[in-house]
């Protein structure tokens, strides 16, 4: 059977997941969620003229070096100054607040003395207005973010300005993670001699939870096809991610459990190294399973490029392609038929350009590897060898 490239297996998922219903989303909690609808401006922004600077607010026409300015109030931030200034006044105006009625600009209070009541100018009328327009950060009416980006503190502080406290977002997928395998023990318990340590579970919690999802870790379901059966049957999500039983051969288990709950397999491997494994069903009420293989490599390269564009379908977004450029660091030979996500350090070059040096052992099973990198190298099938210096495609720099 011919396996499905990355893009194609990645079509065929996503085609399969439904958005799950919005909900309204407190900001505190919005970082990391998908925004369901646009956040319109209800007022401008800022809603007056204000200071840029601390200083003293004039008339244009009033400003000379030496001129002697009458001192007749002040406008602070958030108690602004109602009096009108006229002719030969000024105010003092700290930076953020109002600027008063009749006054134009602002002179900064480096550039002035004050004597009592009165404040001496030393600023020439060709100086900056230092003064922040009515609207000039956005304006009533306008669409500030559109529906479909996917939240940050920066666009969060978007939405506050325009004095919005909640927003409608997709909501967090609950991901149950189901690992199979005798020889798993959990961290912190007694290892057997035969035994090795679980790694994939925590590190897909964590992946998880920085996709905005809510993880939930299930008891560890061994090799029996019957215990992972039942374990499947009686968890609630809305997205499983199963962790090993994803080979061939007699501990292949999974995908015969999710058969045997009436699940039928839409991917049975994916043309890729590492990760060839993957798979994903659906389960007859709908609900989408991915199945990624145990090798911890294997495992969260699948996660990079299925899982995380998962979790954004099924909050109402799309996961941007993460995929950039970067020089190469050393050469990189020839690569076979399959696409190969090599294991790479990026870091910036003299030139301010990236260099990405990849690892030279790419065993699917060293976690030391996986734990240094921080971008992966694609390799397109077939490609040619490539020599130090030209320009490859990579996924992070930061996974």
């Amino acid at each position: 059977m011919k396996l499905p490239t990355v893009e194609a297996a990645l079509a065929l998922m996503l085609d399969a997941v439904r958005p799950l219903p919005p909900q309204d989303t407190p900001l505190a909690q919005a970082d990391g969620r998908w925004l369901i609808e646009d956040v319109t401006a209800t007022r401008d922004q800022p809603p007056f003229d204000a200071s840029a600077m601390d200083g003293w607010a004039v008339r244009s026409d009033d400003v000379a070096s030496g001129a002697v300015l009458d001192i007749v109030g002040e406008s602070a931030a958030g108690h602004g100054l109602d009096a009108v200034i006229a002719s030969g006044q000024a105010a003092r105006i700290s930076t953020g607040a109002a600027l008063p009625p009749g006054a134009d600009r602002v002179v900064i209070q480096e550039e002035a003395d004050r004597q009592g009541d009165w404040v001496v100018l030393r600023a020439s009328a060709d100086g900056s207005r230092h003064v922040r327009a009515r609207g000039c950060d956005f304006r009533e009416g306008e669409v500030l973010l559109r529906a479909g980006l996917r939240l940050n503190p920066w666009r969060i502080a978007l939405a506050a300005s325009a004095g919005r406290a909640i927003l409608r977002c997709g909501p967090a997928p609950r991901v149950a993670i189901l690992s199979t395998g005798d020889e798993l023990v959990e961290p912190g318990q007694s290892a057997g001699p035969h035994q090795i340590y679980n790694s994939g579970a925590p590190s897909l919690s964590a992946f998880v939870s920085r996709h905005a999802g809510a993880a939930q870790v299930l008891p560890s379901a061994g090799d029996d096809v019957e215990t992972i059966a039942r374990t499947i049957a009686e968890a609630h999500f809305d997205l499983l991610v199963t962790v090993g039983g994803a080979s061939v051969g007699d501990h292949d288990l999974v995908k015969p459990a999710v058969r045997g709950l009436g699940g039928m397999l839409a991917v049975e491997g994916v043309a890729m190294r590492p990760g060839k494994p993957v798979w994903f069903a659906r389960l007859p009420d709908g609900r989408p399973v991915l199945g990624l293989p145990g090798n911890p490599a294997s495992a969260l390269v699948g996660a990079e490029l299925f899982l995380a564009p998962l979790l954004a379908a099924l909050q109402g977004g799309r996961a941007e392609n993460r995929f950039e450029t970067a020089v190469l660091g050393v050469g990189l030979s020839a690569n076979g038929p399959r696409d190969h996500y090599v294991r790479a350090e990026a870091s910036p070059g003299p030139d301010g350009a990236r260099i990405v040096r990849p690892f030279a052992d790419q065993d699917s099973s060293l976690v030391t590897v996986m734990a240094a990198a921080n971008a992966l190298i694609r390799r397109r099938p077939h490609a040619p060898a490539a020599q130090a210096g030209e320009v490859v495609e990579v996924l992070g720099p930061t996974l």
